[in-house]
């Protein structure tokens, strides 16, 4: 080998596969790769591999045209299913802070409601926690819009209210009887509560004889009078509760004892068995009689006769003419009336069952 000649290159091993068909086949050498693939391998690493700065390399917004709706049509959406919430509404919401001055409730608005102490409830509470427990669910009633932070104010005592109207119109419907509790009176009658609403016993229509004064804290028998939701009226009356329970235990042409407990220019109130009757003035005697005052004297015990039992308006009719042996008797000999009473009232009853044969209705019921 000459000094001038080229030293001998050497030889690259080349790794080799097995084939499907002919056993050994070679591998080319990366130097050996032909010039067109060689080319497309360096081709598709460009085109693939885009660098950084490549605004294509970012990924591709979607394209909302072929997804069935807009975006607007998607925000439409959105705001059919968001909560609309009005003043009246009532909502479900859970109680999650019970603070000095009120309650915060979760709605699911965006910020949460208020509910003002005063609004907890329709009867007196000591505090927040007598009616709510933190984590509790139940309804609440929306009062007004949202104010300058957003935020709603809710009323428990709105739902208990309308409710309770809702309750007293039924019960009257009914013509039930309650009992409730004298919790103060006044010059014109006595107060009580009836499903947390406030209630009114005119004086008039209290048969007992205690004071007023005396039947705070007991719990009497009532029946309604008038129940006026617009006008905030709902008016009792424990004389027609009394009258009732008495009536059932009572019959026109029965003769009962009584006392006399007040006695006006047009009769006398006979109180007979814890309820008043009236002893009309026409009723006392077959005899004129210018005043009740020049026959009868208050506290006076007598027998009178029931004439008639009006248990719409809670009234029992009285007389003691009936009862008379001989007319006038009542002014001349009170006490031969009483002696007679019961075989007078029983004359009074088969007097009674003939004209009823005969159609006739002798007794009317006095006005006052």
């Amino acid at each position: 080998m000459s000094e001038n000649s080229s030293p001998p290159v050497p030889e690259v091993e080349i790794e080799t596969t097995e084939s499907d068909s002919s056993g050994a086949e070679s591998k080319e050498t990366n130097s050996s790769l032909p010039e067109k693939e060689s080319s497309q391998e360096e081709s598709f690493q460009a085109e693939e591999i885009p660098s950084a700065d490549d605004p294509n390399s970012r990924v591709k917004k979607y394209d909302f045209d072929g997804a069935g709706f807009s975006l607007e049509e998607f925000d439409s959406l959105l705001g059919k299913y968001d909560y609309n919430f009005k003043p009246g509404d009532i909502v479900n919401g859970t109680v999650f802070a019970l603070e000095t001055k009120g309650a915060m409730i979760d709605i699911g608005a965006k910020t949460a409601a208020f509910m003002p102490m005063q609004e907890v409830s329709i009867n007196r509470v000591e505090g927040l926690s007598d009616v709510l427990q933190p984590s509790e669910i139940r309804q609440f009633f929306i009062m007004s819009e949202e104010n300058e932070d957003g935020q709603l104010s809710l009323s428990i005592r709105r739902i208990e209210y309308q409710r309770a109207w809702e309750r007293v119109r039924q019960l009257q419907k009914e013509d039930a009887t309650i009992y409730s509790e004298v919790f103060a009176t006044n010059r014109g009658g006595a107060l009580v509560r009836v499903e947390g609403l406030r209630g009114f016993i005119p004086g008039s229509h209290i048969s007992t004889r205690k004071a007023k004064e005396e039947l705070v804290a007991e719990y009497l028998p009532l029946k309604f009078l008038e129940v006026d939701e617009e006008r905030n009226r709902l008016v009792l009356s424990h004389r027609r509760a009394l009258v009732e329970r008495k009536m059932n235990r009572l019959e026109v042409g029965e003769v009962v004892v009584g006392a006399v407990r007040g006695i006006k220019p047009y009769g006398a109130f006979i109180d007979i068995g814890g309820v008043s009757g009236l002893l009309h003035i026409s009723e006392i005697s077959h005899e004129h009689i210018e005043t009740p005052h020049s026959v009868l004297n208050v506290n006076d015990q007598m027998k009178v006769m029931i004439i008639d039992l009006d248990a719409e308006r809670g009234r029992i009719s009285l007389s003691t003419k009936a009862l008379e042996p001989e007319p006038g008797d009542m002014l001349t000999d009170p006490q031969k009336v009483f002696d007679k009473a019961e075989e007078m009232a029983a004359k009074y009853k088969e007097m009674l069952l003939e004209q009823a044969e005969e159609g006739d209705n002798p007794i009317a019921s006095m006005e006052i």
